[in-house]
């Protein structure tokens, strides 16, 4: 499944961010903020195609936050709240230019996202 691996890539790239630590400058802050975008990204669209892929119907709609509430529904992932509020820093990155809204995705991306994102790896490969 070509998001599946698209996803992967993305996910493999995003290790990347732990090799960094604060104070971040401008152009690594902004690097690690767009790592995690591109991760995201990745991910609600490879879990849409899985959907689709799968035959369940709210699969076809292009809201990531119907994906993600169907995704959770349908078994793929497990914590709705943690993927809400990666959606919710998904958005924010369009503020991403205010330092800490910035710091705090990067936070949270190596506190929880990254480990959420791991997760989803393994149970998509149930799917496959």
């Amino acid at each position: 499944m070509k998001k599946y691996d698209n996803f992967c890539s993305a996910l493999e790239n995003l290790g990347d961010i732990f090799n960094y630590t604060e104070p971040y400058d401008n152009v690594i802050l902004t690097g690690l903020v767009g790592l995690f975008e591109v991760c995201f990204e990745q991910s609600w669209k490879m879990m849409k195609e899985l959907l689709n892929e799968h035959g369940i119907e709210e699969g076809a709609t292009g809201s990531p936050k119907i994906i993600l509430k169907t995704a959770y529904a349908s078994g793929i992932l497990s914590d709705e709240k943690l993927w809400l509020a990666a959606l919710q820093a998904r958005n924010n990155v369009a503020h991403s230019y205010n330092k800490s809204v910035a710091l705090d995705i990067v936070r949270q991306t190596k506190s929880s996202f990254y480990a959420m994102f791991l997760e989803l790896k393994d149970a998509v490969q149930t799917w496959l």
